[in-house]
Formats: structure tokens, sequence, C-alpha cells
């Protein structure tokens, strides 16, 4: 039997996804114990259909252009696979000879990963199955951070800088959601930003730390009635305190996973500036908003250099465990150092990143919960970079 491999990409795509998806590529074709290399047609689905490519009939030059690329050069889905999915899968695998098996996506991702991994354990079949991470949520478990969010958090960043200066010269109050449905990791990241004590994002609403509508128009009159203006950063996540999402006021729209749609849309930024307008104690209070959108996923001119080492960094790791002593597990990175920064690839078993999800810890905001700490300004700024250097007359 030949021992093939098969790669594919789950989830939102990201600015380095395909970093992660064509080191993997590049370093299988070193190897002369791995047969084809066949590329899923988004996702599962393409395992399903036995809608394949084959990586041999890709150039190198053109490998090379695509690793640069963002989004998902192989496309992606968010199907959530049955036990039923899960054994039609590993038929296909069977029939097409593949005995390595990589999926480059989130908590569900891996949960896949891990039921294949399963069914081919219980069918005594030769599978190495391996989750390869990836998402600008950054909320996956064990890893200190994820590929992609290392971008998603710059591009977030650089949005806020740009609002604030613009903030600066048409003073009021701009609200701004990012995206981040259990997590506050990239809306947190906005707080790179400042560049002066008095440089917004002046408030940062995540998830974690929930927050009556009340209290929200209270802690911007406070910012405003000492600036006379105020940019807020929210996380689309944002709940109220009895622990239900803002969303829900306005969307009964749900995913494929059964959760409430959240992206896509700018009504949350809408009902938040319209309440923060009505009631607010400052009379004629200029109040915009903007959602950040898809944008902060695959954003082509803006990536860290960081993240663009680790995407390739996990996706060559996860074949180089999968040709020594391991049969499966999720790659992770580890952080070794701040300064100058270093990290490395390391292994755990997929049941400790299925499904489950990482919040930011509490220490990682102030005891207001409305902005980020020290601890978590000294996490994030050495995986997004230096950011844009800017000045101000006054």
């Amino acid at each position: 039997m030949a021992n093939n491999m098969i790669i594919g990409q789950s989830g939102g795509p990201t600015r380095v996804i395909n970093q992660s998806l064509i080191a993997a590529v590049k370093e299988a074709k070193k190897h002369p114990g791995i047969g084809k290399i066949f590329g899923m047609k988004h996702g599962i689905l393409g395992a399903m259909n036995e809608d394949f490519i084959d990586f041999s009939e890709v150039s190198d030059e053109k490998l090379s252009v695509i690793a640069g690329t963002p989004g998902s050069a192989l496309g992606s889905c968010r199907h959530k696979p049955s036990s039923d999915d899960c054994a039609k899968i590993f038929e296909v695998f069977k029939k097409n000879e593949i005995k390595y098996f990589f999926y480059i996506g989130g908590n569900d991702t891996a949960e896949t990963v891990h039921i294949i991994n399963e069914i081919a354990v219980l069918n005594g079949y030769d599978l190495k199955a391996f989750h390869i991470p990836k998402t600008i949520d950054n909320d996956l478990c064990v890893t200190d951070h994820c590929p992609g969010y290392g971008s998603a958090a710059k591009y977030v960043a650089e949005c806020f800088l740009g609002n604030e200066l613009d903030n600066r010269a048409l003073k009021g109050v701009k609200i701004d959601i990012v995206m981040g449905r259990n997590a506050g990791w990239l809306t947190a990241a906005s707080a790179l930003a400042r560049f002066e004590k008095d440089s917004g994002p002046h408030l940062i609403y995540v998830p974690e730390v929930p927050k009556s509508l009340d209290q929200v128009v209270a802690e911007i009159d406070e910012v405003v009635s000492r600036l006379g203006r105020c940019v807020v950063a929210v996380s689309e996540g944002i709940r109220g305190e009895d622990g239900e999402l803002f969303a829900k006021k306005f969307s009964q729209e749900v995913d494929s996973h059964g959760n409430v749609q959240l992206s896509g849309s700018g009504a949350l930024g809408d009902m938040l500036a319209n309440h923060v307008k009505l009631n607010s104690k400052h009379e004629d209070l200029r109040v915009r908003t903007d959602t950040l959108g898809y944008a902060q996923r695959s954003y082509p001119d803006t990536v860290s250099e960081i993240d663009t080492q680790e995407a390739a960094g996990v996706g060559r790791a996860a074949v180089k465990f999968a040709l020594g002593d391991h049969r499966s597990g999720s790659v992770y990175i580890k952080r070794l150092a701040d300064d100058p920064y270093a990290s490395e690839a390391k292994l755990t078993q997929l049941k400790n990143v299925a499904k489950v999800t990482k919040e930011m810890p509490r220490e990682f905001m102030n005891e207001a919960g409305n902005f980020v700490s020290e601890e978590f300004l000294k996490y994030v700024k050495p995986i997004v970079g230096e950011m844009t250097e800017v000045g101000v007359l006054f």
C-alpha cells in the first residue's frame, strides 16, 4: 500500500494559513516515504466527495506565491461532520491509500481529526492524523498563541490607529466592532494603537468581562468628560451581566454550529451607537460606528513577520512529527523568550484542543474590565511587531 498524504483547510481563512499549507507540502516532498500529496478542496467536503488536487502538478514557483497569499488556497468549509461523515471520509482514505492526514484549522477542526483518528484506530488502519493550528480568534488551548492571530491583531491595531487619528481631528465617540465570539484576544490587540497617553482606544470591551449597556454609556461619558471624545473597541461577542450576547437583542440567525450569527452585519455597532447617543449625558454627541468585518482575516498588506514564520513552522513540524514516532496530535507553539522573541513547535494530544475554547485570563484586563493590562501588552507585542509610526502637533 502507498503512503499517500492529504491536507486540507477549515474554518475562517487567515493572512498566513497558506504558509502552513505550503510549508507542510514542501516538507512532505523532501521525504521519499510519502507518495502522492493530495489537497482536499473545501475541507472535509472535498474528502467526502473525492474532490482533490494533486500537488505534484503544482510548480514550486506557484507554491511559493501561494504561501504568501492570504485566504485558504484549497478553499474552506464550516461543515460539522457526523459520525457517518467521518466513516465515509475514512473509506475514501482507504480507497486512495492515504496514510497521512493533516487538517489546518481551529478547535472544531481538531475535533474532526480526533474522530477520524479514533475510527482509524478501531479499524486497525495505520493512519497518521495531525491538526495544524489556525485561528485569528487566538482561542485554542495549550498553544501560547495561534497562527493567524498576530497578523489579524496587527490589522485591528492599525485600524484603530487610523480611527484614533480621525477622532482626534473630528471629536466625538467612535465605536468599532471586532471579531471574537467567546474570547476577546483580537479586540484587546486594539490597545497597541495607543501612542500617547490620551490616545484611543480609550475603552475595550471583551466577552470575558460582562457589562450592562448602562455601564458602557457611563464609562464612555466619563472619557468624553475628560477628553471631549472617546474611541471604543467592542468584541462582537460582548455580553450583558446576565451572560447573554448583546447581539441577541436584534438577531436570531444561527450558523451551522448553532451559534448566533455575529459577523457580516453592522447591527451591533448601530445598536450601541444609537443607545449611547440616546442615553449619554452629553447633548448632541457625535457618535459613529464601524464593523471591521471579514477584512480582519485576510487583508493582504498587513502581516506580522513572526506570524508568517510560525505559521510555516507549524506546517513543517506537523509533517516531521508524522514521520517520527507520533501517530496523531495537535501542533502548538511554545514561547521560549520575549526579547529577543523565540518559540518552538511542540505536540499535544488531540483531545486537549478539540472543541474547547481558551478565554483571555482575567489578569489580561484591568480591574474595571474596560481596558487591557500591562501583562497583556507584554504578551501581544512580540507576536504583532512594530506599528506604523505617527506623530501629532497637540
